[in-house]
């Protein structure tokens, strides 16, 4: 059993704890984030029908990545070894749920909805951080890192190509981007092990299906 804020968990509430975010992060709506969004004060401007849809493609991709990383956050947490890698995984993970309900609410302001694959990107993004936190708490750290690393990438060449009029999907990128870049950095002090390059190499292959798929599905 483990503890956590002044009480242990059992592996059945830690089950239930994880069958409730997954229910949470692929069951549209997400729900109410619990910091305001960037863009709430942002006068909206007008956007021609292929800025909107191209700005509505790229914001999905953007929630079908927080849907995985809530699955990553969660899969690290769940076999954690150390209370205090635990704590910092769901910590990261809470902030990422605002990510998610932030790119959901911007999707339904451009007319459109989450990527239809939500269970599966949750779902293989959960294994993957379960199959490598069984390594040790070093590694699943390792996988953080590197995937903030990516993330960052991904969101800088997202602000590269946003349209200039988008100013509400820019300031939520900008913001997510900033926070992604803390968690990498916090799990790098953390400890976190380097990836291999071939594993680096993987992921990237792996985000690029993704990528491409959200776009369109």
């Amino acid at each position: 059993m483990r503890r956590m804020q002044d009480r242990y968990l059992t592996p059945l509430d830690r089950l239930l704890a994880g069958a409730n975010n997954a229910l949470k992060t692929i069951a549209a709506p997400a729900g109410r984030p619990a910091r305001a969004n960037p863009a709430a004060d942002i006068t909206e401007l007008e956007l021609s029908d292929e800025q909107k849809s191209h700005a509505a493609g790229l914001m999905r991709i953007n929630h079908a990545g927080e849907v995985a990383a809530q699955g990553l956050y969660q899969g690290h947490a769940a076999v954690a070894r150390d209370a205090a890698t635990e704590e910092q995984m769901q910590r990261a993970a809470n902030e990422e749920f605002d990510h998610l309900a932030w790119c959901e609410e911007r999707l339904a302001e451009l007319d459109a909805g989450p990527s239809r694959l939500s269970p599966v990107w949750y779902a293989g993004a959960f294994a993957i951080g379960a199959a490598s936190g069984v390594l040790g708490d070093r590694w699943s750290l390792g996988f953080i890192a590197e995937t903030e690393k990516q993330v960052c990438a991904h969101l800088d060449s997202h602000l590269e190509n946003l349209p200039e009029d988008d100013v509400k999907s820019r300031a939520i990128v900008e913001k997510m981007r900033a926070e992604e870049q803390e968690h990498g950095e916090s799990a790098i002090e953390a400890g976190a092990v380097p990836l291999p390059d071939p594993i680096q190499r993987l992921m990237q292959l792996t985000a690029k299906v993704m990528t491409r798929t959200a776009y369109r599905l």
